[in-house]
């Protein structure tokens, strides 16, 4: 028993409490009943029957009225989260407690009372009831925020919809959210001045940076989901002036289905300020090709070779082949697949696409209907420190899956290629041109559709700048960017994959698709927003050091070389570049040589003699 009141105390107290406030509730309901029937004259009630009828019925009311509120769950409700249930059971609670009044003083005691006293009393407990319930809710909120006030972060929020409206009133309800809206902004002139529970719509875009300072605004929310990314990066540029922390809501679905909290507020991604929207491809009208069809991805635990194979996942192949030499990679992608697609027929394979055995034992047992070759050495430093190693895995590699792909008879071989191999300038760039000619060589003597699609850099992947911006700016700085005008394209990993998809079902055979990346955004640029995006200042709070172009690094990619050409397709963001005739029957003699002489580990320069020989455009920078 002891135990039961030491856990119980406090639930104990404050139902005490109400108690308590509900008798003083019947009395005052009992006593403005009365004289409200006398016109609220206090002399007509004094030493009259009727006021000895309401005095010696009050301990009986009290009784009763009490019994009827823990019959509705007045004790029981939780009233800081308190809605129309309770005040449903308020009412009714108030109404029975006058008819009981009624019946057992006008019909069993026959006690003489006005009978307008009834409804009066009704009506006054009512008020009162309602009145201490909700006192307590908004005393008990206001007592609350204003403990946590010294912690709150000050919020200004963007947009003054239906998300805002919902983003307001809870951080105002929440005792769990330590954030203070204090004003918001709206271009619509109609709604300036006007309030969502109980915060101004102070403005529009333009008195965004005067109302940061006015309110000491440490927080810009955006509550606009459904808005272009156009109308957002404007106001982006307005608020990455300030030092406030920006984030997003989600999108208009959540709103729809109710599930938007100040829990998934996102910070602002860079994505949102490169200035475009996503890109949606139509899978479904163009993914028939892989239905019913084995597919195979070598890398298919890598950025992009994991999106691939989600992707592909949904569209229903026969068996989806991830072939990897990276077993952890190959492990998380495993299971995310077999969680999400459990009637996925999933063969995961580990092995390197170096060892020529290993890729044909593969193809003879599975003989994959489509490949997607992404296994591959990518970063640029690395690769001119060790180029014998992006010989052997980049150009061999492909090599040995586009031979076995022809020799079981493949309907299908796309290769991942990159903008780095137009003009390259790095030992990784020029390895991906020869693949790209390894690919148009065989598809002239193979039934094998060969083809292989180019594009720049993927925002988010493995190795790629803006992780290791974010990890800079978390230590405070410095941010290192190696040249001031550096630029590059950008794409997101699940757009840059999807446009892989539709140009593997445009292919036929020896083209080099080439993905339109948008413009090109400058990498100091990237940098300062996502500087700013964090909160601080670029140059003051967050330095930004420049380190000078690394090994085999450029200041801009190219996308095409002149020779190609460009034709377009049906998508309008897929391009075709004309294959650059060369001697196929050299080009494999020198390949057979290369492949001699990186087995005997040739040095750096050696072997970029030999890659000059394949690729007349290669032009190793020196820095």
């Amino acid at each position: 028993m002891n135990k039961f009141l030491a856990e119980n105390k406090q639930l104990i107290i404050r139902r005490f409490g109400l108690v308590v406030i509900d008798i003083l509730s019947v009395a005052l309901a009992t006593y403005l009943g009365l004289i409200a029937r006398f016109d609220f004259d206090p002399s007509f009630v004094q030493g009259s029957v009727y006021g000895q009828t309401a005095w010696n019925y009050l301990p009986y009311s009290i009784v009763i009225t009490i019994l009827l509120f823990w019959v509705f769950h007045l004790y029981q409700s939780l009233w800081q989260y308190a809605g129309t249930p309770e005040i449903i059971n308020i009412f009714l609670s108030c109404v029975f407690s006058a008819i009981s009044q009624m019946i057992i003083v006008h019909m069993f005691l026959k006690w003489p009372y006005p009978r307008s006293c009834y409804v009066f009393f009704g009506g006054f407990l009512l008020a009162c009831v309602v009145a201490s319930r909700f006192f307590y809710r908004a005393f008990r909120t206001f007592v609350e925020k204003r403990t946590d006030m010294a912690k709150a972060v000050n919020v200004m929020v963007i947009g003054a919809g239906e998300s805002a409206n919902l983003l307001i009133r809870e951080m105002k309800s929440s005792s769990y959210i330590q954030k203070n809206a204090l004003c918001v902004i709206d271009d619509f002139n109609t709604r300036v001045g006007s309030y969502i529970h109980g915060v101004k719509v102070v403005g529009g875009r333009d008195d965004i940076l005067e109302n940061v300072a006015r309110y000491d605004i440490d927080e810009i929310i955006i509550a606009m989901p459904s808005a272009p990314k156009s109308q957002i990066r404007e106001i982006l540029d307005i608020c990455k002036q300030t030092k406030c922390e920006l984030k997003t809501l989600p999108g208009m679905y959540q709103l729809v289905n109710g599930d938007v909290n100040v829990s998934q507020l996102r910070k602002v991604d860079v994505i949102d300020l490169l200035g475009r929207e996503q890109i949606q491809v139509d899978l479904d009208s163009i993914m028939g090709y892989v239905m019913n069809k084995v597919i195979l991805v070598t890398g298919g635990g890598g950025s992009i070779g994991s999106e691939l194979c989600r992707q592909i996942a949904e569209k229903n192949p026969k068996q989806l082949i991830i072939f990897d030499i990276y077993e952890n990679s190959a492990y998380d992608i495993q299971q995310e697949l077999i969680k999400k697609y459990p009637d996925l027929d999933l063969k995961v394979l580990i092995g390197s696409v170096r060892n020529t055995n290993r890729v044909n034992q593969i193809f003879e047992k599975y003989h994959p209907d489509i490949v997607y070759h992404a296994a591959a050495h990518k970063h640029v430093p690395l690769m001119e420190e060790s180029p014998n190693e992006a010989i052997k895995n980049n150009v061999l590699g492909t090599w040995k899956v586009a031979d076995a792909a022809d020799k079981y008879g493949t309907g299908k071989f796309v290769m991942i290629s990159t903008d780095k191999a137009v003009n390259p300038t790095n030992i990784m760039g020029a390895t991906k041109r020869i693949c790209e000619m390894i690919v148009q060589a065989y598809n002239s003597k193979s039934k094998t559709e060969f083809v292989a699609v180019r594009f720049g850099n993927v925002l988010g992947s493995n190795g790629s700048v803006i992780p290791l911006f974010k990890k800079q700016i978390a230590a405070g700085g410095p941010v290192t960017v190696t040249h001031p005008d550096i630029i590059r394209y950008f794409m997101t990993i699940p757009e840059a994959v999807s446009l892989v998809l539709q140009a593997g079902a445009y292919a036929k055979g020896g083209e080099i698709f080439v993905l339109d990346m948008g413009e090109p955004v400058k990498i100091l640029d990237l940098a300062k927003n996502l500087i700013r995006l964090s909160g601080y200042i670029p140059g003051e709070d967050i330095k930004i050091e420049f380190t000078g172009l690394r090994p085999g690094e450029k200041l801009y990619e190219e996308m095409l070389m002149a020779e190609e050409g460009l034709k377009q397709t049906k998508n309008k963001l897929i391009h075709i570049g004309e294959p650059i005739e060369f001697d196929e029957e050299e080009f494999f003699k020198e390949l057979e040589e290369l492949a001699v002489e990186s087995k005997d580990e040739l040095s750096n320069e050696e072997i970029k003699e030999w890659v000059k020989k394949l690729v007349p455009t290669y032009r190793p920078s020196i820095n």
